[in-house]
């Protein structure tokens, strides 16, 4: 097809944008390249691409091109605007980073840069491109656990390695760190809400000049529903929770089996074995070994850590008593596998045994998967000092009334219960409560108090129609939601509007 424009009357890259509408839809890679592009002398055109975006291109590959560019943009613009763009709004919030970033010299050349640094960093740490076997290894790892959340701030990170600002051991520590709490969390079944701000938001705690330090202590001062596992709740978890049908099994049996091991085993080679089997009509020599309890002994310990392990043998252990399986060719007795060690000295397999089982693999585990350490008082020093404010309650005369003082003690004292971790600050014109950004500003009026809350108004579920849209229009307060509270107001019902907006800014 083939359009002429005129300059003068006619936009190409709006053009471009919509001309595709009805055929297969364009990437946000696609509308950003020629963003970037369109509009250039040809000769500049021809060699940005070929300077900048055709390396790009052929790092990724064509598949992962395809898969993961609108994901790369979305963790780069997290990185240097400090916001997190939605999914369908990645071009959007590329566009609005670009003219900022162009408008003292009009040049797109340091954007494509810098696009290009990220897009390289980007391709080491979750396309497996890193060419250092300890940090490649390290990397692995995260993309195994799935933590994609953790790629802006690793973006961060792997920016200051380049820099020297940190060595590979460094970087391979952190790294080992943000496994670590991702696995806990996800063996704990704390939910995944909130890792996304979580990590968008780590840098701002970081000191450069005790990178490493700071990092674990920023690990450690997180409370509430970011707080890092600690070894006891990782350990009973892993030890009681069912293991089976868990989505991250097969990368912890092979780090649990290859943790310091210089002979690895390949974890594919091997299928998963119920030592006491899964058959709901147990033979009799099980039964007997188990007691006379053992319908609640096999649907309490089945899948869990104390009665897994790994085997090539799977077909021929079949359901047969312990005392089979360990002492036929191939058994426990002869495996040459780390998890099936002790097995072949045991004479019987129950409820003791597993629990005891269990506890040796979970304090194994808990050398793989650590904690931060670090000194109480060097965390103390990084504790960030409570904001200072020059402003209180008493700076706002339309709250001192003693109704109206009544109605925000009610009403902070329910939003600060929301969460150990929220926050509040008085402000000049407004008094603002934050987890990691604000969720809900108070503007105090004569005849009420007006809340604003951060979130989309279309997210809002409000079937009274009490709030109101002040999108694109100037106002005190963070938010695109206005909703009055007063002291003839349903109060359960407007928190129920900022317990909303709370939970908005968790889930992101």
């Amino acid at each position: 097809m083939d359009i002429r424009l005129d300059r003068s009357q006619d936009n190409p890259q709006l053009i471009f944008e919509s001309m595709n509408s009805t055929g297969r839809k364009l990437s946000q890679a696609d509308l950003i390249r020629n963003f970037v592009l369109m509009g250039l002398e040809p000769s500049t055109q021809e060699r940005f691409y070929a300077q900048y975006w055709r390396p790009m291109e052929s790092d990724f590959g064509q598949a992962a091109y395809e898969a993961q560019f609108d994901d790369f943009v979305r963790h780069y613009l997290t990185v240097v605007t400090g916001s997190i763009p939605r999914l369908g709004d990645i071009y959007e919030a590329f566009k609005a980073y670009a003219r900022a970033a162009t408008s003292d010299t009009g040049s797109v050349e340091p954007l494509l840069s810098q696009l290009r640094d990220y897009s390289s960093r980007y391709c080491a740490v979750a396309l497996g491109q890193e060419k250092n076997q300890h940090l490649a290894a390290a990397f692995q790892d995260l993309r195994e656990i799935k933590a994609d959340v953790v790629y802006p701030f690793l973006l961060e990170v792997y920016t200051d390695y380049e820099l020297g600002t940190l060595t590979t051991g460094d970087v391979a520590e952190i790294v080992d760190l943000m496994t670590s709490y991702i696995f806990r969390r996800a063996v704990c079944r704390v939910p995944t809400n909130s890792l996304n701000t979580t990590f968008a938001t780590f840098a701002k705690a970081l000191r450069k000049d005790r990178y490493l330090d700071s990092v674990k202590a920023h690990f450690l001062s997180m409370k509430s529903y970011r707080a890092f596992p600690t070894d006891s709740e990782f350990a009973e978890a892993l030890k009681t929770t069912d293991l089976y049908h868990f989505k991250r099994r097969s990368y912890f049996f092979r780090r649990l089996e290859n943790h310091n091991r210089k002979e690895r085993v390949t974890i594919e080679d091997y299928t998963i074995e119920h030592i006491l089997p899964q058959n709901e009509n147990l033979s009799q020599e099980w039964r007997d070994a188990l007691g006379d309890n053992w319908g609640e002994i096999q649907s309490r310990y089945l899948h869990t850590l104390g009665n897994l392990t790994l085997t090539g043998y799977n077909s021929e252990y079949s359901d047969h008593p312990f005392i089979v399986k360990r002492d036929m060719d191939g058994g426990f007795k002869h495996s040459p596998l780390r998890l099936n060690q002790g097995l072949g000295q045991l004479d019987t397999w129950n409820a003791d045994t597993i629990r005891s089982r269990a506890a040796r693999l979970a304090e194994a585990a808990l050398d793989i998967w650590q904690m931060p350490k670090l000194p109480p008082q060097v965390i103390t020093e990084f504790q960030e000092p409570r904001a200072e404010t020059a402003f209180s309650i008493e700076d706002h005369p339309n709250l001192l009334p003693p109704a109206r003082r009544a109605l925000f003690e009610k009403f902070r004292s329910e939003v600060l219960a929301l969460d150990p971790t929220v926050t509040e600050q008085f402000l000049k014109l407004y008094v603002a409560y934050k987890v990691e950004t604000n969720f809900v500003d108070v503007v105090p009026q004569v005849a009420r108090l007006r809340l604003s809350l951060n979130l989309p108004f279309e997210s809002l579920h409000d079937e009274r129609g009490l709030a109101w849209d002040v999108t694109g229009r100037g106002h005190w307060g963070n938010g695109n939601v206005e909703v009055g509270l007063d002291e003839g107001s349903d109060f359960t019902y407007v928190m129920g509007l900022v317990r909303q907006a709370y939970e908005y800014q968790i889930a992101e």
